[in-house]
């Protein structure tokens, strides 16, 4: 730009606007809300979410309390789903049957997932005796099929709600241990780990504050993915009568108590049947949009 003064014209160079770009994982999540598969996972997470929380407000009826003469009635302006063998509102069970497979999956996240994560990333990153005996402590457990593990586990800590998030939640360390382990160990000779150690970095600050957050990214899929297995898991425990006790309601305790009037009373299972199923396929597709969100040659491909 030329700029008029006594000395004669003078040009000022203006610098150019640098828009800053988002963060990675910012990216990541507006490419999973603008996936079709993700905004539905999105919305059928949150919904469910909303209900669970909202439950005592948005429920028509109290969950546990018996309307005599009503008994298994089949889906009126009264009662939406119709009524349970006791006169229960099935409506209202639904509502409030969310908060344990809800309860149950973030407990599972967060204590499965994280222990799972921080042993697979220091098998990984240590490697020599510590990732040979972590390795085979999950070899030892992989020999049992998860929901069989957390049968064990259940069976030892006694039935309830709590009991099958721990129980769910161990079974699943291994899985996510190797997962951790695998992103570790193409993470951990990169330049950036090098350049960490060369400035004093300790082991810790190098995995958890460098190693962890470059991959963190594929963890986010596994985890979705782990929501869904543990809500089916839950509801799998509450069916055989270990999981969430009466008269608390459950999905799967639900589809337990439906089974002996399927044939004229079908809607006592259809109803938390649909429900189980809705939030089921919305983390798949919610698990499968992310995944296509941190894949870097859809990124870069411009997807």
């Amino acid at each position: 730009m030329a700029v008029e003064s006594a000395a004669g014209p003078r040009v000022i160079a203006v610098a150019p606007h640098v828009r800053k770009s988002p963060h990675p994982l910012n990216a990541a999540l507006v490419r999973t809300w603008r996936n079709p598969l993700g905004s539905f996972g999105l919305i059928i997470l949150g919904l469910l979410v909303f209900g669970a929380l909202a439950a005592p407000l948005i429920s028509p009826y109290d969950p546990i309390a018996q309307h005599q003469g009503k008994e298994l009635l089949g889906p009126t302006p009264e009662f939406w789903f119709g009524t349970d063998e006791l006169g229960r509102d099935l409506l209202s069970r639904v509502i409030f049957g969310a908060r344990p497979s809800l309860a149950v999956s973030l407990m599972v996240v967060i204590l499965g997932g994280g222990l799972g994560i921080v042993a697979g990333l220091v098998a990984g990153y240590l490697g020599g005796a510590v990732n040979a005996v972590l390795m085979r402590i999950f070899d030892g457990m992989f020999a049992f099929p998860p929901i069989l593990l957390a049968f064990v586990v259940v069976a030892a800590l006694g039935p309830g709600t709590t009991q099958v998030a721990y129980a769910i939640a161990i079974s699943v360390v291994p899985s996510l241990g190797r997962v951790a382990r695998s992103l570790v160990l193409k993470e951990r000779h990169r330049d950036y780990v090098l350049a960490a150690r060369c400035t004093g970095a300790g082991s810790g600050r190098v995995m958890f504050l460098h190693v962890l957050p470059n991959a963190v990214s594929p963890m986010i899929v596994n985890l979705a993915l782990l929501m869904g297995f543990a809500v089916l898991a839950e509801a799998s425990l509450a069916f055989l009568g270990l999981g969430t006790q009466p008269p608390t309601p459950s999905w799967g305790a639900m589809l337990n108590e439906s089974r002996a009037y399927l044939r004229n009373d079908p809607w006592m299972a259809i109803c938390p049947g649909i429900v189980l199923a809705l939030l089921l396929l919305g983390l798949n597709y919610l698990a499968d949009a992310l995944r296509e969100a941190f894949d870097p040659r859809r990124v870069n491909a411009g997807f």
